[in-house]
């Protein structure tokens, strides 16, 4: 006659402590960002968070108000710890390719590892985006710019550092929701130093065009012959 196999004990819920209401918004997000690393925004679930922090249901909607509430507020403190970090090592001094790289690797590991991308990405498609993503960019251009004019000396507009900047976020954006399948789209689905490489690449590739000219005002671009049959045609 087969035996049942033990049952395991369940892992003890944390008990509930007095906190201040700042420790518990902390400590709630904590939870929450863990949960998504672990198991993307599906993961977010307000009960097993309360349960993970040791808090009722209650209380995380008295800090956030929805689930939506907390999600945008995941996503809000990534942004601003990322910004924060990355202005101020740019702020600082100048980086090259190896410190660029690691930057990249940062942002990579912020939008990809931890699954701000995906989230983020959830929040645009549901018409919603964190409130402060344009100062994200747009604080990060600006301390790049200055960076690149004291170090260079360069004429290039702010706009040709912005478009820069835009650029290596959409890619690295796009990465962190769909890297794994581009690689495999690019055959490198078994090199596993491929991603390491592509950052270490997009660096040098930022490295560069801080130390150019620039691209944003420069000479205008020859249409193709597509687009002047085009012209043609309208005409």
């Amino acid at each position: 006659m087969a035996t049942r196999a033990p049952q395991r004990a369940a892992a003890p819920r944390p008990k509930r402590q007095r906190r201040s209401a700042e420790e518990a918004h902390e400590q709630i997000l904590d939870a929450a960002d863990k949960r998504l690393a672990e198991g993307g925004p599906s993961g977010i679930r307000l009960q097993e968070i309360a349960a993970d922090v040791g808090v009722s249901h209650p209380t995380i909607l008295h800090h956030f108000g929805s689930r939506e509430g907390l999600v945008q507020a995941v996503v809000q403190r990534a942004l601003a710890g990322l910004s924060s970090e990355i202005v101020r090592v740019v702020s600082e001094r100048a980086i090259d390719a190896s410190e660029g790289a690691e930057l990249v690797r940062l942002v990579a590991a912020t939008l990809g590892d931890r699954g701000h991308a995906r989230l983020m990405a959830w929040l645009a498609l549901e018409g919603r985006t964190p409130e402060n993503a344009p100062q994200f960019l747009r604080g990060l251009a600006a301390a790049m710019h200055t960076r690149r004019v004291v170090e260079t000396a360069t004429e290039a507009p702010p706009e040709d550092t912005l478009f820069l900047v835009l650029l290596v976020s959409l890619a690295l954006f796009g990465e962190g929701i769909m890297g794994d399948a581009m690689r495999r789209s690019a055959g490198l689905e078994a090199d596993g130093t491929a991603q390491a490489r592509f950052h270490e690449w997009l660096a040098r590739v930022i490295e560069q065009h801080l130390h150019s000219p620039g691209l944003v005002g420069g000479p205008p671009v020859a249409p193709t012959k597509q687009e002047r049959r085009r012209g043609r045609a309208k005409g």
